[in-house]
């Protein structure tokens, strides 16, 4: 089973992605854009895990705790690595300091089941599409920049989720397998 850690989305910043993303499906339909429904926050991805070892990640997930909720504001587009060479095309997430925090709780508890550390800075976002090859249409920059400071919505939430991702020829489908709730909620 092919799982990861993540953060849902409210839907009324799915609903604003989503009208986003139809725009720039009509300028560029080459693009590799995410499904709407697929939309999250990665907080750890985990990769292949077999049934047996999913009891011991989902032990290790339920013992992380923050003293309070994490917010988001999403604002902004962007790549990774770099607009001239774009693999990964994504809405900027400004998110509170313990999100950070949380994110590397994760991380070490599943180094502890032999899961290795991740390599690369957390950084929150929300990936809207893959470039292969690494390559952006005029058109398509030229809207993103139209768009580029454009605000979303914001989420406050006290749950991440365990999450399996299924690759299918259409598109990876991904089912929540155990939701986890790490502050307290408020009232």
């Amino acid at each position: 089973m092919r799982v990861f850690v993540a953060l849902e989305i409210p839907s009324a910043v799915r609903e604003n992605l989503a009208a986003l993303l139809n725009a720039f499906r009509s300028v560029s339909a080459q693009t590799r854009w995410v499904r709407p429904e697929n939309l999250h926050v990665t907080l750890k991805f985990i990769g292949e895990a077999a049934e047996a070892k999913l009891a011991a990640i989902r032990s290790a997930l339920a013992g992380v705790r923050s003293e309070q909720p994490v917010t988001l504001a999403f604002r902004g587009l962007g790549f990774f690595p770099n607009e001239k060479h774009p693999r990964v095309f994504w809405a900027g997430a400004e998110a509170s300091p313990n999100l950070k925090i949380l994110a590397a709780d994760i991380d070490h508890a599943a180094e502890t089941l032999g899961i290795p550390l991740e390599k690369r800075l957390f950084s929150p976002h929300l990936t809207l599409a893959r470039f292969e090859p690494p390559r952006l249409p005029e058109k398509l920059r030229a809207a993103i920049l139209e768009n580029a400071e454009r605000d979303f919505g914001s989420l406050r939430t006290s749950q991440f989720h365990l999450i399996e991702s299924k690759l299918k020829p259409t598109g990876a489908e991904y089912t929540t397998v155990e939701s986890f709730p790490f502050a307290e909620a408020e009232a």
